[in-house]
């Protein structure tokens, strides 16, 4: 066994580890660092596989960016624990059968029938990185389907922003221009009170 073999092995077993600690942890907090621990490994993967576009953005837009808002949201929200686990059996009937599925999935994937070596294509010689490949090919070949996912994800940002400020009942607002527009009379009022002795 090999060096690079030997590193597949024990990034594999680490990330199952943490996988399954992930979702038989009581305390939110372990298991969404067990996740940051499973996103680590994984990425390692993708470096032994020499995916390094894919490893770096796992890393930085996973692990930096979504489960840091996580743990911050789940630090800062106080989460009654007993009150979510009080109808996880009574979804097993549902849940039971999802998961084997995904299980029968995974193995059909993972068979050697249906992705074995042999089936994989040739590999092709290394001209330079696999991010410049990625980047060449996006804006080459898939560039007006890239500009199309982006206008589709600002009609996204700009429809939450709107449907966030539109007017509510039940929240209260300011008005700059009201506020601006106050004078002094409006706001202070002087009183003239006989001084009392002590």
């Amino acid at each position: 066994m090999d060096f690079k073999t030997a590193l597949f092995y024990i990034f594999s077993a680490i990330l199952v580890i943490a996988a399954l600690r992930v979702i038989t942890a009581r305390n939110p907090v372990h298991a969404v660092l067990f996740l940051v621990l499973a996103f680590f490994n994984a990425s390692g993967i993708w470096f032994l596989l020499q995916a390094e576009f894919l490893a770096i953005a796992l890393i930085v837009v996973y692990v930096g960016a979504v489960m840091v808002l996580f743990l911050f949201v789940i630090m800062m929200l106080d989460i009654n624990l007993e009150r979510l686990r009080q109808g996880f059996w009574n979804n097993l009937w549902l849940g039971g059968p999802i998961a084997v599925l995904m299980a029968v999935e995974m193995a059909a994937v993972l068979s050697t029938r249906s992705f074995g070596l042999e089936a994989m294509p040739a590999p092709t010689p290394a001209t330079g990185s696999n991010a410049k490949a990625l980047g060449a090919a996006i804006y080459t070949d898939y560039v007006y389907p890239f500009e199309l996912a982006s206008i589709v994800l600002l009609v996204a940002l700009i429809a939450a922003v709107v449907l966030n400020l539109r007017q509510r009942r039940d929240h209260k607002q300011q008005h700059p221009a009201r506020q601006i527009a106050v004078k002094r009379k409006d706001s202070v009022r002087i009183v003239s009170m006989p001084a009392e002795k002590e």
